[in-house]
């Protein structure tokens, strides 16, 4: 992995009405590492993440993407550098073949091309014999890992991740977030991953960052998070949940 930071963040403020939902004093995301956003119930773990969707505006702050700001670029341009995985894949009432293939059409790809790169995603996934079946038909799994493949289709320098396992069982949770290891890794895709779940953060990501009453209290790896939590908010978080 290299060292070099992707996205960079400093006095970030996101407010909602008159309310402050979250502040960001410094961040970097490096290049080819898997983020883990962690932190109670309603802290600001998405907001973070909606912020870099550009789905949120913030109120102030500057967002750095490779080095140059990311206000300076148009929506477009901006969101065709990243893809973003939901709790709720919300696919289209069309094949899997054709759900996979969405992005690759919108951005003008010609038909081998788009061809090759979706039957490729789609057997890393595990789901290359449901490529004719329509969306409404799958499992959650299923439809998660086809959401997925959407996602990694594209190639993003940022990949999102909003809690995307939540809804999903315990042994078809772990079959995912096992093969997603192995292709973020594979791929060195810069992954931002919001969760809850302190296990699944610890398996997938490189580090966390735990985000408490809607601000950023620390970084680093899990393992010096758990040994020298930086306040007392973020040692009864961890100590809360079991690992």
């Amino acid at each position: 992995m290299k060292n070099d930071a992707l996205i960079t963040i400093k006095d970030l403020l996101v407010k909602r009405g008159d309310k402050d939902v979250l502040r960001v004093e410094q961040l970097s995301i490096k290049r080819g590492e898997v983020l883990a956003v962690v932190g109670p119930n309603g802290a600001g773990k998405s907001t973070l993440l909606l912020t870099l969707a550009r789905l949120l505006s913030p109120e102030q702050g500057e967002i750095s993407f490779n080095g140059t700001q990311a206000q300076n670029e148009s929506d477009t341009v901006y969101r065709r550098r990243i893809a973003l995985v939901m709790q709720d894949p919300l696919l289209f009432d069309t094949s899997v073949f054709e759900n996979v293939a969405s992005g690759l059409r919108f951005r003008a790809k010609n038909k081998i091309e788009i061809q090759e790169k979706v039957s490729l995603w789609l057997e890393r996934l595990g789901v290359s014999h449901l490529a004719k079946r329509r969306a409404k038909r799958l499992s959650g799994g299923e439809a998660q890992r086809v959401s997925l493949a959407r996602a990694l289709v594209l190639e993003p320098e940022l990949l999102l991740l909003d809690e995307p396992f939540s809804a999903l069982d315990p042994p078809t949770r772990a079959s995912i977030l096992d093969d997603l290891g192995v292709l973020l890794e594979e791929t060195e895709t810069t992954t931002l991953f919001v969760t809850h779940d302190l296990p699944e953060a610890v398996k997938l990501a490189d580090r966390m960052a735990v985000v408490i009453e809607n601000r950023l209290e620390q970084i680093g790896e899990a393992s010096s998070l758990f040994e020298s939590p930086a306040n007392k908010e973020v040692a009864r978080f961890l100590n809360h949940k079991s690992v």
